[in-house]
Parts: C-alpha cells; sequence; structure tokens
C-alpha cells in the first residue's frame, strides 16, 4: 500500500488539532509515517537537543529516566545514544506506543494521558525525565508539570523541548515561573535553537531540577 501523498502529511496538519481526542485520532494515524516524516525529510533536532541538555545535568548513565510523551521512541534512541540504559516510556497514543515497543529501546512503556493524572508511576520513581515536544496547545497542558514532579526523585532534572509557538504562548514558561517562585524547582538552563528544520519551525529547550521531596 502506498504511503500518504505529500498533500496528506501530518507535519501540514499536526497544529489544526484543538481536542486531546482529536491529537491522539491523529497521532494514532501519524504512527506508521512519523520518523520517515519527521527525520528523513525534515531534520526533527528536538530529541538530539534534549538528550544532549540533559547529559549536562545528569551524569549517571544507569539513571532511571522517563520519556513523557514517547511516540515513536525517537526520543529514547537520543537518550540511548547519550549513554542513558534504563529509559522508560508514555503515551497516550497506542499506535505511538506500538511504534515505539517495536524499537526495543525501552524498559517500560505504558499508556498515559498527563492532563488526566495520576501517571501509571510512584512517588519519586525517576531520577530523570524528558518531555520532547509534548507540551502544547492541544498536547499536553502547564498543569501536567505537577504530576511530572510527583514521579521525579528529588533532585532530579527535567528537560523539556517545546516549539516557539507554545513558548511565545507564554503558559508553560508562566507555569514553570510559579513553580520556581514557590520552591519546587530551580530553573537550569534555557537555549533557543532548531526544532523541526524542514518545515522553519524553531525551538526551546528548557532544564529545571526538582527541589525538596514533594511533588
Amino acid at each position: 500500500m502506498a504511503g500518504p501523498s505529500r498533500n496528506d502529511r501530518f507535519l501540514d496538519i499536526v497544529y489544526r488539532a484543538r481536542t486531546i481526542d482529536e491529537t491522539r485520532d491523529l497521532y494514532d494515524r501519524w504512527a506508521e509515517t512519523y520518523d520517515t516524516e519527521l527525520i528523513d525529510e525534515n531534520a526533527y533536532a528536538q530529541p538530539r537537543r534534549c538528550a544532549e541538555m540533559l547529559s549536562r545535568y545528569l551524569e549517571d548513565p544507569g539513571a532511571e529516566i522517563l520519556d513523557i510523551g514517547c511516540g515513536t521512541g525517537l526520543s529514547g534512541a537520543a537518550l540511548l545514544e547519550a549513554g542513558y540504559r534504563t529509559v522508560d516510556g508514555c503515551d497516550f497514543s497506542p499506535g505511538m506506543l506500538a511504534k515505539a515497543r517495536d524499537t526495543g529501546l525501552y524498559r517500560r512503556l505504558f499508556e498515559a494521558d498527563l492532563n488526566v493524572p495520576p501517571l501509571d508511576a510512584g512517588g519519586g520513581a525517576y531520577g530523570a525525565a524528558v518531555a520532547v515536544g509534548v507540551f502544547g496547545f492541544s498536547h499536553i497542558h502547564p498543569d501536567a508539570l505537577d504530576e511530572t514532579l510527583r514521579v521525579l526523585a528529588p533532585g532530579a532534572p527535567l528537560v523539556i523541548g517545546l516549539n516557539e509557538h507554545f513558548y511565545d504562548d507564554g503558559a508553560l514558561t508562566g507555569k514553570l515561573n510559579d513553580l520556581g517562585t514557590a520552591g519546587r524547582i530551580d530553573r537550569l538552563a534555557e537555549e533557543h535553537g532548531d526544532h523541526i528544520g524542514g518545515t522553519g519551525v524553531t525551538g526551546w529547550v528548557i532544564a529545571v531540577r526538582k527541589v525538596g521531596a514533594e511533588g
């Protein structure tokens, strides 16, 4: 069966989704061609950028890492390439999770919608987390950071990659500011650069560290 035509490419329509159900359906249908469209055709940079950012703040290659919104496994592959050995993944798209499972990269994979907590993970279970391209207008909402922090151990870094449009919206950075003011995170770094090169969309990589024992 032939793949989608140029006019059917999902990057052309992904930002039109406005509800979680629409987004989940889109990603389920996209799973088959996701890697080709993003990596081969459009030079998706954020998985590599986020893994490199994490390596600045997490030296332990054996740390247990949660790949939030793991998709087909592109970020998991980047984390393993950076030297990390134990990566779990979660995603709200069964189609994406099936592709991630086929890679054999993950210790554990599970379905999750961070907008509807809790995650299927204990408090303080992970020594780090990455969220690559998952915070957005119809994706994970900024308040999901509360649940993300719950599953991180004290001192664990969290790396977030997002596109320039959601960064400029200010909802995520506002939430991070609130968490910092409340003493729940330390801001570590914030860098602008490539996101999806083939589309001309740039993005940001943000690193924070969980402070204290509570989420």
